[in-house]
Parts: C-alpha cells; structure tokens; sequence
C-alpha cells in the first residue's frame, strides 16, 4: 500500500490505530463495456483504479490523479456511481494498520494519457468483462464496487488516448 505524506505524519503519531479515511474509485469502461482493473503488486489481488484523498483535495481531483498515478491514463469523471463505507470497507493492512475507508465510486471515460502500470503499487492492468472480473482474485469490498460498477448503465463511452 502507498501511503500518502498525510497519512504518513498521522500514523506516526497514533501507530496502526484505526483511521477514517475518504476515498475514490474510478471505473472506466471501453467500448465493448469492459472495466479497466489494476493488480496489486504486495498482494496479487485486483483491484479498483483508486485510492485515499488529501486533506483538502476534491474527490473528482483524487479520481483523477489516482487513476493518472496507477494507469498512465487521463480521465474525467462523468458520475458518481455509489458512496461506501461500513464493516465491508475496514481493512487491516499486513503491517497492522487498519483502516475504515469511506469511498466514493466514480464513472469516468479516458480523455488521454497512455496505459501503463505505476512501479510502487501495480504491476499488471487489464480490461475485463463482467465474469472475467467478478473470477479474478480480489477483497470482498472490491467485488462490490466491481459490480454495481457493471449495474450501472449506460456504459461509459471509451476515447483512444489522446498525445498529453
């Protein structure tokens, strides 16, 4: 897991006790309807394009630079799919850190950008149909966002990367 400067000042005044902490996910969609995922390197799990938000940073902002920071990808937010929080989305990290994520889940369509995997947190990306994804090895959390993600409709329209 990276860990942001904030979060990083925080635990080293209150160890691994649990933290509130705001998120984002972000679903981006081809064409064909398929769902960008990102394997993660520590654990080998799928997961949703995401992560925390900065103190004072927008959540749209944080689904963009998150998604930018984990696939190379440029991408616009277009809705919010589901808001989440609760005993599914506290997690305790292998170092012992334990977290209770509040966690908004984005639409978003690539506005440019080029795919590719960032080197401290995932090492593979991939777009997947509904059943490819729902098989691959992810939390329990996770599953959930990946399907209301294929429930919400209509699909988000893919652009091809644009040169940044």
């Amino acid at each position: 897991m990276a860990i942001s400067d904030y979060l990083r000042s925080l635990r080293a005044h209150i160890g691994s006790e649990l933290v509130l902490l705001p998120s984002v996910a972000v679903m981006v969609r081809d064409a064909t309807g398929r769902l960008l995922l990102v394997r993660d390197r520590a654990t080998g799990l799928w997961q949703t394009v995401g992560g925390g938000m900065d103190p004072g940073e927008q959540p749209a902002d944080a689904a963009v630079r998150e998604a930018f920071e984990e696939t190379g990808l440029l991408v616009e937010p277009t809705r919010v799919i589901g808001v989440y929080a609760g005993p599914l989305f506290c997690l305790t990290y292998p170092n012992g850190d334990r977290v209770s994520y509040v966690g908004i889940s984005f639409r978003a369509r690539v506005v440019g950008g080029a795919e590719r995997p960032c080197q401290d947190e995932v090492d593979r990306l991939g777009w997947f149909d509904r059943d490819a994804a729902l098989a691959l090895a992810m939390a329990p959390h996770t599953r959930l966002l990946i399907e209301d993600a294929f429930r919400d409709a209509p699909q988000a329209v893919f652009e091809p990367p644009r040169p940044l």
